[in-house]
């Protein structure tokens, strides 16, 4: 007999619904007026590549023709380790999860050099690395840290759930929060990314199981692992 979800559960479940009662499609009537206004401009059709198709989405998002300018921007990584790491899919310890979290707090990676040419912010969400995180950023205008775990490190799901459905509410809402305190701190575009040793295995399990595709054809290298290891990663 399954029991009955706690009262956790239950509240979770039910912020998470009213979170998505609240997304609305995009605008077609804004995406078409700025496809319109595309064609009218003095310069060959599609002369501008994929920035005419971005500014037709904007306006779309934004529901209003021209689309607002989305700046400031603002990177959100979350960073989270995954059990089935024991699996041997990676040639990487899983402590280098947390090494990279540091790098991202020390402004030493390649996202804090794209995220500081465009001028936009960076935050790192600790959503469940396993191994304790130095935060060596501080207060003041660099990479900022925010610890809110769901766990430490997810199950291995070749043996078991990676989490509760509770775990994974409590996931899901902690990013939609993330995503609230950026805006209200006046993020215009949000860019998300997430840090993980091993995080593309459980990636590429979920892409074959909701597109129905084989394994081997969604499963690639990672950091370029060798035969060996890539074949453990498709089985």
């Amino acid at each position: 007999m399954t029991p009955a979800p706690g009262p956790d559960l239950g509240q979770k479940s039910t912020e998470l619904a009213d979170l998505l009662s609240r997304i609305e499609p995009a605008d077609d009537e804004s995406a078409r007026a700025a496809r319109e206004w595309q064609l009218r401009l003095t310069k060959p059709p599609g002369s501008l590549g994929r920035i005419e198709d971005v500014s037709v989405a904007l306006a779309g998002l934004a529901g209003t023709c021209p689309p607002p300018v989305p700046s400031p921007a603002a990177v959100a990584v979350f960073a989270a380790d995954t059990g089935v790491h024991a699996q041997g899919v990676t040639p990487w310890p899983q402590l280098v999860t947390a090494q990279m979290v540091g790098n991202f707090l020390a402004g030493g990676a390649a996202v804090n050099v794209l995220a500081a040419s465009t001028g936009a912010s960076v935050t790192v969400v600790d959503v469940g690395v396993a191994t304790p995180i130095e935060d060596p950023s501080g207060p003041g205008s660099g990479p900022q840290l925010r610890r809110h775990p769901v766990r430490a490190g997810s199950r291995d799901f070749t043996e078991e759930a990676a989490l509760t459905r509770e775990e994974v509410l409590e996931a899901l809402l902690l990013g939609a929060s993330a995503a609230a305190d950026l805006v209200a701190a006046g993020a215009r575009c949000l860019i998300p990314g997430d840090m993980g040793i091993a995080n593309t295995t459980p990636s590429a399990a979920l892409v074959a199981v909701f597109t129905g595709t084989d394994a081997a054809a969604v499963t690639g290298r990672g950091t370029g692992v060798d035969d060996e290891t890539l074949a453990r990663k498709i089985d």
